[in-house]
């Protein structure tokens, strides 16, 4: 419901979610001069909140495995947003559909969340999934590849989010929930090969790349494609992870030795899954310290035809911790993106029911231009080239 503040009516926004991503979000849309209200269970994630807000977010500490709370948080919401853990997704989406609320979502649920596409038209709500940076702009500008391009052959994204300083013995750091990374590294990954869809382990195929202003990383198959499998009539479509070179082999390692089983193991008198325990201990392992830098490098590339020429159109994300606002890359370039789509949702510009992943709007100019041009004002540049190829 909107609010009204100084006779002008309010949004009222409801983020699921007060990590480092949910609290971007909330960010923004506070700046955007909407009525924020953060949820989540951590007391000291929304202390966090609040006081680099000064205020300005509410927050509700809410159970969000707990259906009947996250409904009772988004009763008087115009839209709400989801920056939850994976396994938390797929239900969180149900109970916003059947709540009559319009939804922004980030989560890297392991579940198609088309699965809930009839009742979210049912109920008359638009609900964008997948749309960070990550999923999410990565997916959008391959489906704008395709609508740019009279012909498309091939499609890869490559991808990654890193601490700028490397640090013995991971030389990584997660920006976002452990659990959520370790699925990167376990669930097969999905390519399309030749028009049909295969599978290869996570972590597989391990290539050198360089990038300018980064150096040399390595990347590999994980399943990031998702939805792009079967939404985008090309017959070559990639996505590999980037890390700094030597990471996979530790991760293989680690898989290979049964870190990440969800098989239980029953140690003296408890049964445990050890892959909890492994996503325990990585918490501290791989947290960034306040104020650590990282930055995130993406390229979405593809090649096909306009007119006679071939070509490859490219484009590329080198972008870094923001100092001034303390927020991380990771969290501004998967953040951002879904605040823009968001108010798009808000304002009509989209105004579709049912649940769309991102490369369902990357033949709409409208969409896509303004996404960029949001996102080039926050300091998020996505660099375009064309070049011909043969």
């Amino acid at each position: 419901m909107k609010s009204q503040e100084n006779g002008k009516s309010m949004i009222n926004a409801v983020v699921l979610g007060a990590g480092m991503v949910g609290s971007v979000i909330a960010e923004d849309l506070a700046k955007s001069g909407y009525e924020v209200t953060i949820a989540d269970y951590s007391g000291d994630a929304l202390a966090r909140v609040a006081e680099r807000s000064n205020g300005a977010i509410a927050i509700a500490q809410v159970d969000c495995r707990d259906q009947d709370a996250i409904e009772a948080v988004i009763a008087s919401a115009d839209i709400v947003f989801g920056a939850l853990p994976s396994w938390l997704g797929l239900n969180a989406l149900e109970t916003i559909i059947t709540s009559g609320k319009s939804y922004c979502d980030i989560s890297f649920m392991a579940e198609d969340p088309r699965s809930w596409d009839v009742l979210a038209k049912e109920h008359g709500v638009t609900c964008v999934v997948d749309f960070g940076v990550a999923p999410g702009m990565s997916h959008l500008l391959c489906a704008h590849a395709v609508h740019l391009l009279d012909t498309s052959d091939r499609l890869e994204i490559v991808v990654g989010g890193l601490p700028v300083e490397r640090k013995w013995p991971f030389e990584y750091k997660a920006p976002f929930s452990p659990c959520d990374v370790i699925q990167e590294y376990i669930r097969p990954a999905r390519l399309v090969e030749h028009g049909e869809i295969v599978t290869r382990p996570a972590l597989s195929e391990c290539v050198l790349m360089d990038f300018p202003g980064v150096g040399t990383l390595e990347a590999f198959n994980s399943d990031g494609l998702r939805t792009l499998c079967d939404t985008l009539d090309v017959p070559f479509i990639r996505e590999r992870t980037l890390r700094y070179p030597g990471h996979a082999e530790m991760m293989r390692v680690l898989r290979a030795a049964g870190f990440f089983s969800e098989q239980l193991l029953q140690v003296g008198e408890q049964d445990i899954k050890p892959i909890d325990v492994t996503s325990k201990i990585l918490i501290d392992c791989w947290k960034f310290e306040e104020s650590e830098e990282d930055l995130t490098v993406m390229r979405v590339e593809a090649e096909g035809t306009i007119g006679e020429d071939y070509v490859r159109l490219r484009w590329d994300l080198l972008d870094y911790y923001d100092p001034n606002e303390d927020q991380s890359s990771m969290a501004r370039t998967t953040g951002f993106p879904a605040a823009s789509m968001g108010r798009m949702i808000v304002d009509g510009t989209i105004d579709e029911p049912g649940v769309h992943p991102p490369e369902y709007f990357g033949s709409n100019d409208k969409v896509v231009q303004r996404l960029l041009k949001e996102l080039e004002d926050r300091n998020v540049i996505y660099k375009k080239s064309l070049e011909s190829v043969r």
